[in-house]
């Protein structure tokens, strides 16, 4: 195929593999450009690399075949009028149609000490986005070095999670009120503190970092707001992701939060589309697993022909599985925190340490958080994603005692 008419992509992650693999199993070939010179991996499972679960190809996604191809290379500029694109090895590489699945980059906190001359990351400092950063902090890590992890959200609870399982000290500071306060009620984010204080974590909730100490180039501890200094060997900044649209801001291309798509997941070029972490459909930016896959899903449909099916959004389910001697589960879907009028069902058991919770508005199921026991969660999900009127509080209750749903 010419380079007038193939489909490149820009983007070796989950978004990115899944549309080359699709385009191709539809017999349309694709070309796919990732900058890691590892094998395409799921992102997701980098914690349990950093917990010493899975050794690294274990996470490694299935190789793409013909005619989808991987070609490792680091893109540098995109030139529309020609519709080809430049790379750090001064090869060009010509398209048809081009798609952005450029993912997310950390967002490093504005932290007094944290960046040296030439702006690298001093020592014993770590994002915990790649697997680059994965192996340098697996590497780093050794029983009972002091760690603080900054940033209680998801991606902060799995890391510090994985160096308390790995014999770490560990000081999980989180600026807002609880921990992964985008997905969880008050209740079930206690439940978190309290299995990650059980593993020897110590949280602190409203806590704000203000400064890393560093001396001779390594960083020796990390004092927060109040002047109180926490001795650190290492520090993990997991402080949230923001979406990867430089290339496409100096392409000349729409962008807001991330690069701004319509229902066929196209940007303001009609040669260039968006998928994934660095894509913002109808104002939002998912930033998650399952968004990525359906995009790339539907966007290999209108590409090749064979559906017609525009993006509409995903009503996304966030699922935390964290596994070992003492393993912990939760999922989270939808608004989990009630408006005046709703309807909230919860069930609790302290001495299993398992929690349901739903919240019902005018007869629908509108979110949830299970944490401990899931085995209601397929029940309850599908039951959401449907967004039909329940039948009454009866089979409600049925489905959030259910096990069998998963």
């Amino acid at each position: 195929m010419t380079s007038t008419t193939r489909v490149v992509v820009i983007g070796s992650g989950l978004a990115g593999v899944r549309l080359a693999r699709r385009l191709g199993e539809l017999g349309t070939p694709a070309l796919l450009v990732g900058e890691e010179e590892h094998r395409p991996y799921n992102r997701v499972l980098l914690a349990e690399v950093l917990a010493g679960r899975y050794e690294p190809d274990v996470i490694s996604l299935p190789a793409l075949t013909a005619p989808a191809e991987l070609v490792r290379a680091r893109v540098t500029g995109i030139d529309r009028a020609a519709r080809t694109v430049s790379c750090a090895d001064g090869s060009v590489i010509g398209y048809g149609t081009l798609v952005l699945a450029t993912g997310s980059n950390p967002v490093l906190p504005p932290l007094r000490g944290l960046f040296t001359p030439g702006d690298a990351l001093p020592e014993g400092v770590h994002a915990f986005r790649t697997m680059d950063d994965c192996l340098d902090l697996s590497k780093a890590v050794r029983p009972s070095a002091r760690a603080v992890v900054i940033g209680g959200g998801l991606l902060g609870v799995s890391a510090a999670r994985a160096l308390a399982v790995r014999g770490a000290q560990v000081v999980l500071a989180q600026q807002s009120e609880r921990l992964m306060e985008r997905q969880l009620d008050p209740a079930a984010s206690q439940l978190v503190g309290r299995h990650l204080a059980d593993l020897g974590v110590e949280v602190h909730t409203r806590c704000r970092v203000r400064d890393v100490r560093v001396v001779a180039g390594a960083v020796r501890s990390v004092e927060l707001a109040d002047g109180y200094a926490l001795d650190a060997d290492l520090v993990v900044l997991a402080c949230g992701v923001r979406p990867r649209a430089g290339l496409a801001r100096a392409a000349g291309l729409a962008v807001g939060e991330g690069v701004l798509v319509d229902g066929e997941l196209r940007t303001s070029d009609p040669h260039i589309h968006a998928i994934g972490d660095c894509a913002q459909h109808d104002g939002t930016v998912y930033g998650l697993a399952a968004p990525a896959l359906d995009q790339a899903d539907i966007l290999a449909g209108l590409l090749t022909g064979s559906a017609t099916t525009r993006y509409t959004g995903t009503r996304a389910l966030t699922r935390l599985t964290l596994a070992g001697l003492t393993p912990f589960d939760l999922a989270a879907f939808g608004e989990t925190d009630p408006r005046p009028g709703d309807d909230v069902v919860q069930l609790a058991d302290a001495t299993r340490g398992t929690y349901r919770k739903v919240v019902v508005r005018d007869d629908r199921l509108v979110g949830g958080v299970l944490v401990g026991e899931l085995g209601a969660v397929g029940a309850l999900a599908r039951a959401w994603e449907g967004a039909e009127p329940l039948p009454g509080e009866g089979p409600l209750l049925h489905l959030l005692t259910h096990d069998g749903g998963s």
